[in-house]
């Protein structure tokens, strides 16, 4: 077989996970993450976001970042469900080895336009395991 009869057809979507391992701020993976997982998203592709090791701390609420003179771009988490974004996955074993709960994150939800726009959590906390089962079935992994 030749690769271009195994390719997708165009205009397929593909699943693309984004895996966010490191903390919001210091460097610039977190933004940058969040950016491509929305321009994927904005191209109607299947996205999902993953939040493991320290990238949990990337949906903490409450963040400040005045007295660091850093720009806080976590307020543009709120905009993953306006993007169709419904898969936001945080590891449970990185929360609690962090001392963090679920209590911990921010309050993300969407419009479930199937269930008369009913507002629902984006965010589900899962173990390693389930997270791993769901990296294997993705298209496209992305890690920052």
């Amino acid at each position: 077989m030749t690769d271009e009869a195994t390719a997708a057809p165009p205009g397929a979507v593909k699943k693309f996970m984004y895996i966010n391992r490191r903390a919001p701020h210091g460097g610039n993976y977190a933004q940058e993450g969040l950016e491509v997982a929305l321009i994927g998203a904005a191209f109607d592709q299947e996205v999902s976001l993953a939040f493991i090791d320290d990238g949990v701390f990337q949906l903490k609420t409450g963040q400040d970042t005045a007295a660091a003179g850093l720009k806080n771009f976590t307020a543009a988490f709120a905009a993953l469900g306006d993007y169709e974004v419904k898969r936001i996955y945080v590891e449970a074993e990185s929360l609690a080895r962090r001392g963090l709960t679920a209590d911990d994150l921010m309050p993300l939800m969407y419009e479930d336009e199937d269930d008369d726009y009913a507002e629902k959590p984006l965010i589900e906390i899962i173990g390693k395991d389930a997270l791993a089962d769901l990296i294997e079935r993705q298209d496209v992994l992305l890690n920052f």
